[in-house]
């Protein structure tokens, strides 16, 4: 089991990112919060400074000056905890989509999170010591019509996240990627259900997801999917054929 003394999480400025902010902040750690909107950050941070260090950085890691800023935070103050969180999603049918939405839900899902866990190892190797909280979501475990583009960035998430934590045996290091399912956040505000409903109380709140993952991150855990109905449907996903699973989720409407 880790104690993390210092961790950089990105978007930090709602939803689950916002809520391992919390839970880390409630065990002493000291924080860099990472987002695009550097008005809810700010309220973040001082609403935690009371309890611990919290420095604000407002980068968009869709772009190239936006990674290169939270690389180098990341090589001049090294973390015992990265979290990559920062994530968008687009819904509708993909050859309708703008192009360049989707090529920036890439960017931000994939090409960021592989630039700054590649910056957040070095010093962490060097080290012996640290971790890696990557988000994916159970979404990557199969195709999605109306998400295709989200769906595949998750996957690599969960493979990448898989890979690096077989490499990084023996160094003291971890990687933890976590999957959540259907999550109540500021993204699905408007399609989320009532959470009385039948459908509502499959969903879970971001702070229970939260503090499931970095609970996960502490114990070096690989794979986390918060929630025992969630663990069902992962279960059920990993041992279907995959014939079956396209045959399911294409009958499905798209989301």
């Amino acid at each position: 089991m880790q104690t993390f003394r210092s961790a950089l999480v990105t978007g930090a400025s709602s939803g689950i990112g916002e809520q391992i902010a919390r839970v880390l902040a409630d065990r002493d750690v000291a924080l860099t919060l990472v987002a695009r909107r550097g008005d809810r950050l700010e309220a973040l941070a001082a609403e935690l400074r009371p309890r611990v260090s919290v420095d604000v950085l407002v980068a968009d890691l869709a772009t190239e000056d936006g990674c290169a800023l939270v690389e180098h935070r990341l090589a001049d103050h090294p973390v015992d905890l990265l979290v990559n969180n920062a994530g968008v999603g687009t819904v509708g049918t993909f050859h309708q989509l703008p192009r360049q939405a989707e090529a920036d839900e890439v960017r931000v899902n994939v090409l960021a999170l592989l630039r700054l866990t590649h910056a957040g190892l070095q010093s962490m190797v060097a080290a012996g010591r640290g971790a890696v909280l990557n988000v994916g979501s159970l979404a990557g475990d199969q195709p999605l019509r109306g998400s295709a583009t989200y769906a595949a960035t998750k996957s690599f998430v969960t493979t990448f996240t898989e890979s690096v934590a077989a490499e990084l045996k023996g160094t003291g290091v971890t990687a933890t990627v976590v999957k959540p399912g259907f999550t109540y956040t500021d993204i699905n505000a408007d399609g989320a259900p009532d959470p009385t409903s039948l459908m509502g109380r499959l969903w879970m709140q971001a702070d229970y997801v939260a503090r499931t993952a970095v609970d996960a991150a502490a114990k070096g855990q690989l794979i986390c999917v918060p929630g025992a109905q969630w663990k069902v449907v992962n279960g059920l996903v990993q041992t279907l054929p995959r014939v079956v699973t396209r045959a399911v989720t294409g009958r499905m409407p798209a989301i």
